[in-house]
């Protein structure tokens, strides 16, 4: 019976047996590292969050056996936070360049310089081509002077023989968050079944930063270079209802289980790019940029997710507890402004996702009637196929954003004490340490109809540790 329960195990509010208000603030360092084919980055960030707030009412209602309580619950309470800041940097040579990436894919799309270049009559642009061609990040590239056209196909405007890359860098930026607003009810019935119910309102905020660049040297001290920096804003609303019950087969042992639906989201996202290059055998410096009015109106539905647990309460000094959750990512499912589904993006879910296990166990010994201490751990496995997994399959990235991420484990480590100052006021203090591995692609490889590879493209691998520290502070009445 915690406040956590309202997208949980809402049959947790039927546990209370009196009412509450509790809030939670915390304060969290992120250090991401990377090693990209051996050379290694760092970077840090830290973030004061104020995580949640909640009210609980407990309603008995004075019967010896069916019904005995019904309560309510009220909370804000941040899901998700996005703060990262990472940076990954190799030099010399490292895999194919950008520059062919943009060009395979413009060539796989059948585009010539007639849709990616601007066309004008006088100071009059007759042709635009961000209003006709889909793919932004090959007008990028071709309008920034990246790519050449012979022979009816692009290629990168480096030549091989005389230009050496030097120096290869990724930085990104998120910020954001999820936080997400719920009420819900629950009921006791002969305190040997509890049932909940809630709903939940949800707002996504999600900001990130990203400047990609090469360097270049040529046979002589002229270094060339090209880089691409991306904007990417996204904003949505959705809804969402969970249900669940609690059984107490016996004094010692609950037994739970819970149903979290998809989350339906109406999402925005705006963007803005530029690109820039300076090549020596060019002899001219090239820039180009995307309208930075641009946004994509588009709905999103999350996976669902069950939710199986148990709980011992050992006498009244101590419980020990175990969840385990699964999140079938196949589910997922993109539509485009009017509820059309967008079948290319479900497909690729389908056929690159799979199912997310998450294992969570902790225990609570109270040392004294007013002094408890408290561990825990958690598990969760990245959904991602193997092919993804192993860099054998092109992910299809949208808009001017050519890098990704692939999840890996994620692990949390959780140590903590509460102390009760009086029957009424408590405070629990946790410490949280978190950390969660990915590659880091900064665009994806890519494969002819044959499995030959294209384009090679070779990830760094990038580990972010956490450390949170968050005080609760509760009263109950």
């Amino acid at each position: 019976g915690d406040i956590s329960v309202l997208n949980h195990n809402p049959a947790g509010l039927s546990v209370y047996r009196s009412s509450e208000i509790v809030t939670t603030l915390d304060v969290t360092g992120i250090e991401s590292k990377s090693n990209w084919a051996g050379n290694q980055s760092a970077a840090k960030k830290t973030r004061f969050n104020f995580d949640n707030i909640a009210y609980m009412g407990y309603f008995p209602t004075g019967n010896d056996e069916g019904l005995l309580s019904w309560n309510v619950g009220f909370s804000y309470n941040r899901l998700k936070n996005y703060h990262r800041k990472y940076k990954a940097a190799v030099n010399g040579s490292n895999g194919s360049s950008l520059t062919d990436y943009i060009a395979a894919r413009a060539n796989a799309s059948g585009l010539t310089p007639d849709d990616l270049n601007y066309q004008s009559s006088g100071d009059n642009i007759t042709y635009d081509p961000y209003e006709h061609v889909n793919d932004w990040l090959s007008i990028l590239g071709n309008c920034g002077g990246f790519m050449d056209y012979n022979d009816g196909k692009f290629s990168t405007n480096l030549p091989s023989t005389s230009y050496q890359r030097s120096y290869t860098e990724l930085d990104v930026e998120e910020n954001g968050a999820i936080d997400q607003y719920a009420i819900g009810f629950g009921g006791n019935f002969s305190d040997f079944l509890m049932v909940g119910a809630s709903v939940t309102i949800t707002d996504l905020d999600y900001n990130m930063y990203a400047y990609y660049a090469e360097d270049y040297n040529k046979q002589t001290d002229y270094t060339s270079y090209i880089e691409v920096e991306n904007n990417l804003k996204t904003e949505g609303t959705g809804y969402g209802i969970n249900v669940g019950a609690i059984v107490r087969p016996a004094d010692f042992l609950r037994v739970g289980i819970a149903y979290n639906s998809p989350t339906w989201y109406k999402m925005t996202d705006y963007y803005y790019a530029k690109s820039a290059s300076d090549i020596q055998s060019l002899k001219d410096q090239y820039h180009d940029e995307s309208p930075n009015n641009a946004y994509t109106d588009y709905k999103y539905r999350t996976p669902d997710k069950w939710i199986f647990s148990a709980a011992a309460i050992i006498g009244q000094t101590a419980l020990v507890s175990v969840d385990y959750e699964m999140m079938n990512y196949r589910r997922m499912r993109m539509y485009d402004a009017n509820g059309n589904e967008n079948t290319s993006t479900n497909t690729d879910i389908d056929q690159s996702l799979g199912i997310s296990n998450t294992i969570k166990a902790g225990a609570e010994v109270k040392i004294t009637p007013q002094f408890a201490v408290r561990a825990g751990m958690a598990w969760t496995g990245s959904a991602m196929g193997a092919d993804i997994k192993n860099g054998q399959r092109e992910v299809m990235t949208v808009g001017t954003i050519p890098n990704y991420t692939i999840d890996r484990d994620v692990f949390n480590y959780t140590v903590g004490f509460g102390y009760r100052f009086t029957p009424q006021l408590y405070a629990d203090i946790a410490c949280i340490y978190k950390t969660a591995k990915d590659d880091v692609y900064a665009f994806s490889p890519m494969f002819d109809n044959a499995g030959k590879t294209l384009i090679e493209a070779n990830p760094s691998s990038l580990k972010t540790n956490s450390t949170r520290v968050a005080l609760t502070i509760g009263y109950k009445f």
